[in-house]
């Protein structure tokens, strides 16, 4: 379930030191951004930050709580999104830092996905395939002379 509008401008006036926060639904969740960048999704109003490596120890208070998830095929997938503990919510300043750590988390994924994407070959167009009309001499002359007889109407 998505967040709520209320939820959703409740946390875009909390995280507003971080810039610009913007929410997007997506998959039946919201994906909450700063910068083009995920770092952090609400489900049913429950805001789960960005994960990896490098902040989950930080995070380890969220680690209490599971992941935040979806089924698949019969199974369960586990997403990179921790649960932010309530008392977040009565420390705005800790909210802050923690959603900064979930902002580098997200910054450092795009990087990692960046060098990891496979590059696309550019593919050879032939001269066939978005060539502009081809037009004739007679098409031509026919196409000036009615733009010549319309520019000399009074």
């Amino acid at each position: 379930m998505v967040a709520s509008d209320s939820f959703a401008e409740f946390l875009r006036e909390q995280l507003a030191p971080l810039g610009r926060v913007t929410m997007r639904r997506m998959f039946g969740k919201t994906g909450v951004f700063c910068d083009r960048l995920m770092f952090g999704m609400v489900t049913e109003n429950t805001l789960y930050f960005r994960v990896d490596d490098h902040n989950q120890a930080a995070f380890n208070e969220a680690a209490s709580f599971p992941p935040l998830s979806y089924e698949k095929k019969g199974s369960t997938i586990d997403l990179a999104f921790w649960r932010a503990p309530e008392r977040l919510f009565d420390e705005p300043d800790e909210l802050v830092a923690w959603a900064r750590l979930a902002l580098a988390a997200a910054r450092r994924v795009a990087i990692k996905r960046e060098r990891t994407a496979p590059r696309r070959e550019a593919k050879p167009q032939s001269t066939h395939d978005h060539a502009a009309p081809v037009r004739t001499e007679r098409e031509n002359s026919r196409r000036s002379s009615s733009k010549q007889r319309r520019s000399n109407r009074p």
